[in-house]
This record gives C-alpha cells, sequence and structure tokens, in this order.
C-alpha cells in the first residue's frame, strides 16, 4: 500500500446519493421493500447499475435483495474505468472505503493474492477518488450487509481483451467457488444518445425506446446464457455500449472456468429488473439503461 492516505473519501455522496446516513437508510430499505422477497437466491454474484440513485437506485435493490448477509463475508466489486485508460485490472492504494454508513476495510490478505498472479496494478488514489462505479455500490452493500463482519475487494476493470477476460476469470474463478464470497458486477445497460456516439435504431422493434430495450434484452438472454464467446459476438455485432461489459465478461469467464473443472456445480444467472432512464422518441433524445441480476451456484 504505497498512498500516504489509507481512506478514500465518498466523492461522489452528496450528489449521485444522499449523503444524510438516515435518509439515505430509508431510501434504499424503500427500494429493498419494493423489490419483494428475494426469488433467485443465494447471490453468489450480482449485476447492478452504478448510476445516480434517482436514476438506478430502485432496480438495483432487486439484485440486492438476492443477498445473504449471514453467509457472506468478502464482497468483490468489480467496476470499469470510466475516466482513465486501462488494459487490466488495478487495486485501490487505500486500506479502506468511507460511506455515510461508515467505513468498509479492504481485504488485505486478498490483495496480497491478487497482486502476486502478477496480473494486477495499483491505481492512483485520484483515480480511485474519480471514479463512481465501484462507489455507488457501497451504500448498498453496506446496508444490506449491516451488523454482518465482512470485507471488501475493489477491482477497477479496464477494457480488456477476450484473452485478459479469460484470464482474470480463471483468477477469479477460485473465488467465485466460495459461497462465503459475493461478486458485485457493476454495469449500466445501453447508453443511446448523441451525446454516447450511440444510436442504434431498428425500427421493425417499434419506436426507438423499443427498440433500446430489445437490444439489451437480447443481451440479457446471452449472459444468462452464461457464454463469454456468445456475449462477446452479441457485443461485435451490435455494438451496445455496456459500460460495465468487461467486467460482465470476467465474470462469464470465472463461471466457465469453474465449469470447465468439472465439480459438477449447477450455475444459474437470471435477470430480475430492467429500467430506462427515459423514453427516446427521436433522436434529440438519450437515455441510460439499468439491469439487475443475480447468479446462484448449487
Amino acid at each position: 500500500m504505497s498512498s500516504q492516505t489509507s481512506v478514500r473519501r465518498a466523492t461522489h455522496a452528496g450528489s449521485w446519493y444522499v449523503s444524510s446516513a438516515k435518509d439515505l437508510s430509508n431510501q434504499l430499505e424503500n427500494w429493498l421493500n419494493v423489490a419483494g422477497e428475494p426469488n433467485h437466491c443465494p447471490a453468489r454474484a450480482i449485476i447492478a447499475p452504478h448510476a445516480g440513485y434517482q436514476y438506478c437506485g430502485a432496480c438495483a435493490a432487486y439484485a440486492y435483495k438476492q443477498v445473504d448477509p449471514t453467509i457472506v463475508k468478502h464482497v468483490f466489486i468489480l467496476g470499469p474505468s470510466h475516466h482513465v485508460r486501462l488494459s487490466g485490472c488495478a487495486l485501490s492504494p487505500v486500506r479502506t472505503y468511507r460511506t455515510p454508513f461508515g467505513d468498509l476495510s479492504i481485504d488485505e490478505q486478498i490483495y496480497e493474492e491478487l497482486y502476486t498472479t502478477g496480473h494486477f496494478e495499483e491505481m492512483s488514489l485520484l483515480t480511485d477518488e474519480d471514479e463512481h462505479s465501484i462507489e455507488m455500490h457501497l451504500p448498498f452493500i453496506a446496508k444490506v450487509m449491516e451488523n454482518q463482519s465482512f470485507t471488501i475487494v475493489p477491482v477497477m476493470v479496464g477494457s480488456l481483451t477476450t484473452e485478459r477476460e479469460s484470464t482474470y476469470g480463471k483468477i477469479f474463478s477460485r473465488y467465485l467457488a466460495d459461497p462465503s464470497n459475493l461478486f458485485v458486477i457493476s454495469s449500466d445497460f445501453c447508453h443511446w444518445g448523441a451525446r454516447f456516439h450511440y444510436q442504434y435504431y431498428d425500427k421493425s422493434w417499434g419506436q426507438i425506446y423499443q427498440s433500446i430495450e430489445k437490444l439489451d434484452e437480447m443481451g440479457m438472454n446471452i449472459i444468462e446464457e452464461m457464454s463469454p464467446t456468445g456475449f462477446t459476438s452479441y457485443l461485435k455485432k451490435y455494438g451496445n455500449t455496456i459500460c460495465g461489459r468487461h467486467p460482465i465478461g470476467v465474470l462469464l469467464n470465472a463461471v466457465a472456468s469453474l465449469q470447465q473443472q468439472g465439480n459438477g456445480i449447477k450455475p444459474s444467472l437470471k435477470f430480475l429488473k430492467y429500467a430506462q432512464s427515459s423514453k427516446c422518441l427521436n433522436n434529440y433524445d438519450s437515455s441510460v439503461s439499468y439491469a439487475a441480476a443475480s447468479l446462484v451456484i448449487a
């Protein structure tokens, strides 16, 4: 740990989500209650969005509702890098992540194990605090895991090649095999509009927002099939702007690696909720899609 400070501040509190612990707790409790009873659990991994809570918090709750806090001891958070060019994966320079609910401790032993593989670098504190894809999950994690003893393993995922997704999948597969580990895969889905330089539209699918939903649905169906090559082919064909496509790719490869080891596991990945920030009706509109999923391993 080379940083002079050992704490990462909650840099997006007060803007992307409320900073008051009481108000935030009430908000998260409400969304978790609306999500209903868990129906695809206990989650070994979840896919959940990372936008401002006013846009995606209600959707994310459906994924977090599948977590059984009594069995989880370590929470891996794989978030895409939005601001820094990164060809591999990077780990935080700090020991603690601050949240409105209190501090969360990074698992230094697991960090050391990951560094030992030679496939991880250390990000700067500035890079860490500038990125939102990991931080946006911390309040949900702290809320769902309250009164439990656990550590976190934040990992920033860069623009990985398919080969590197496979490499990281193999590395993480040993942790995914352990029921006491939870993987949080941070990803929004389609970013549509001129400002995102993506305006794919198939008129046979209806209005623009319906075309976007169909496009996302195709991607979600392929993710549920847990085929890394299928997901790569889908992205290549449609170019869907799923910002967490590489963390998702790593998860799919980790599942594939577990299955190849012939240990008889039965993984099941299911999407539970889908939402859009707005309904696009013309080329001047824009939207971001959100989806929540749970992976169960029997």
